[in-house]
């Protein structure tokens, strides 16, 4: 995590290491823990928030992600309204206005592409990083009819096959490789922590 990261502190509380693997997870959480529950009931956990914030990083200058899109922030896409073109500084309240502003829209987001379908906390979690990456209008019954209908089937195991998104600008992008595969480990095993960090440590 960079230095711009760690100024959010306020936002995400103090920076912690993240969840154990899943065979020490599944150890410790409570049958409480086990219930899922209405999507209308969760919010971004702090361990996602650190996750998100360590993959989109933290820029106070506005640039042009992968796809050409101005972003400035933790990965927000400048609007009209916000009178920002690439070359603009930020502040860190201007950061963390625009995140929480993010996370809100993402989380609603969320709540519309799953309906009825109840979630643990790292299930909401590995679809809020998705819709928060690619937008909703992406994970669309149009665009993503395969998630959607492992969503209107209840079949977990066939949500989690259908977090990978990869492409921007119509080209594999491989930062988009290893978070599509950070996201499918929250999903299934409530693990946050980065997939590079544990290949690198392997290696």
């Amino acid at each position: 995590m960079g230095v711009g990261a760690m100024s959010l502190g306020a936002f995400t509380g103090p920076v912690q290491k993240s969840r154990a693997p899943a065979s020490e997870f599944s150890m410790a959480i409570t049958p409480q823990d086990e219930v899922r529950k209405p999507a209308a009931l969760l919010k971004a956990s702090e361990e996602f928030k650190q996750a998100l914030i360590e993959e989109e990083g933290v820029r106070y200058t506005v640039y042009r992600d992968v796809a050409g899109y101005p972003t400035v922030g933790v990965g927000h896409l400048i609007r009209p309204a916000d009178n920002l073109r690439v070359g603009d500084r930020i502040s860190d309240e201007q950061v963390i206005d625009f995140l929480e502003s993010d996370l809100i829209t993402a989380e609603r987001g969320v709540r519309i592409l799953v309906g009825n379908l109840p979630l643990h906390q790292h299930e909401f979690d590995a679809l809020l990083d998705l819709v928060y990456n690619v937008g909703l209008g992406n994970v669309s019954e149009r665009e993503s009819p395969r998630l959607n209908a492992a969503i209107a089937n209840a079949d977990y195991e066939a949500i989690a096959a259908e977090l990978d998104y990869t492409h921007a600008a119509g080209r594999v992008a491989r930062g988009l490789e290893f978070r599509s595969e950070r996201r499918a480990q929250i999903f299934m095993d409530a693990t946050y922590e980065d997939p590079r960090e544990i290949a690198s440590t392997i290696s």
